[in-house]
């Protein structure tokens, strides 16, 4: 039994499936994903776009309730997420488990100062009183790096720039003091520079708040460099799991390898760059067999027909493919 099995975790998912619509029209946008996060520990979830990894973030927060089914599992101190009445799930989100959103321009009310903005969470998921809610307010946009702190409370969302609206983002999230934070591509259309001050300010306030945080991006060298354990998504379902050093290390799905190869490394100039051939399928006509299957370079009869299921392929690691690959780039038996 290895140290992580025998802990407490922090955030447990069981069979987590979310489907929108119905009928001929149902798409499950997310299928049976598991996984389990540990007290201070940092989860990349990771897959092309439409891999359903935003949709998943939204189904632990009960975000997708109302406008699609959910069921499973989602284990929060002891209670099931999925099936926990909507009144209580107003009370845990933003206090208990924050999420940041992607675009802060679309997620920020224009007509509200960014002051009354952090305010509303602390009205609602602390007992500070107002003097309070306004010295903690202070002290949030002073701990994400925005200057001038309390003159800054009376400005409107247009007035900041992205990087410093991504950070009033964060310092409303945390404002709470929550246990867990759902971080949906956090840097998304931010320069280079801004990201790095962005990620590494949440991996440290992470740390301070001694918060668990489930991290969704495109970005290899993002999950590489932050993360402690990695999710690999494609159409809707977990590929590939396991700690981040012997995932990137040893990719065993082909995805997870075509992933790895679509990260530029010494390439020569005007050297084509690799991509993994063909488009994800649509959810609304997934194949029988592995959702992968018509782009996969390992593919045989049985993955046309079969569905894999996530086994263990190593310590703390899992694959649902039939033909995993060797480090040395042959099939797995």
């Amino acid at each position: 039994m290895t140290l992580k099995s025998i802990k407490t975790p922090l955030l447990e998912v069981s069979g987590l499936s979310t489907t929108f619509g119905s009928g001929r029209a149902s798409i499950p946008a997310v299928r049976d994903v598991s996984f389990r996060l540990n007290k201070g520990e940092v989860l990349g979830l990771v897959g092309e776009s439409g891999s359903g990894k935003s949709v998943t973030l939204r189904s632990i927060l009960g975000l997708s309730r109302h406008y699609g089914t959910t069921t499973g599992t989602v284990t929060w101190r002891g209670e099931n997420l999925v099936t926990t009445p909507e009144a209580k799930m107003r009370r845990i989100r933003g206090g208990e488990i924050a999420m940041i959103f992607q675009e802060p321009m679309t997620s920020l009310n224009p007509l509200l100062t960014v002051g009354l903005q952090i305010d509303e969470t602390l009205k609602a998921h602390t007992d500070l009183s107002a003097s309070e809610r306004r010295k903690r307010a202070v002290e949030m946009l002073d701990v994400v790096g925005i200057p001038a702190a309390s003159s800054r409370l009376t400005e409107y969302p247009h007035q900041f720039s992205g990087g410093m609206r991504q950070r009033v983002m964060i310092a409303i999230a945390l404002a709470a003091r929550p246990k867990l934070l759902l971080a949906d591509e956090p840097t998304t259309a931010l320069d280079v520079t801004i990201q790095a001050q962005i990620l590494d300010l949440i991996l440290s306030l992470a740390r301070d708040f001694d918060m668990g945080v489930i991290l969704v991006t495109h970005d290899l060298g993002v999950v590489a460099q932050t993360c402690d354990q990695v999710a690999v998504m494609y159409a809707g379902r977990i590929v590939e799991e396991g700690p981040v050093r012997p995932v990137l290390r040893d990719p065993q799905h082909p995805y997870t390898v075509g992933l790895m190869r679509s990260v530029p490394q010494d390439v020569a100039p005007r050297t084509p760059l690799y991509s993994i051939p063909g488009t994800p399928p649509s959810l609304l006509a997934l194949p029988a067999g592995c959702a992968f299957a018509a782009r996969c370079p390992q593919k045989s009869d049985q993955c046309e027909t079969g569905r894999p299921d996530l086994t263990g392929a190593g310590p703390e690691r899992a694959v649902a493919c039939f033909n995993r690959i060797r480090k040395e780039g042959g099939a797995a038996a």
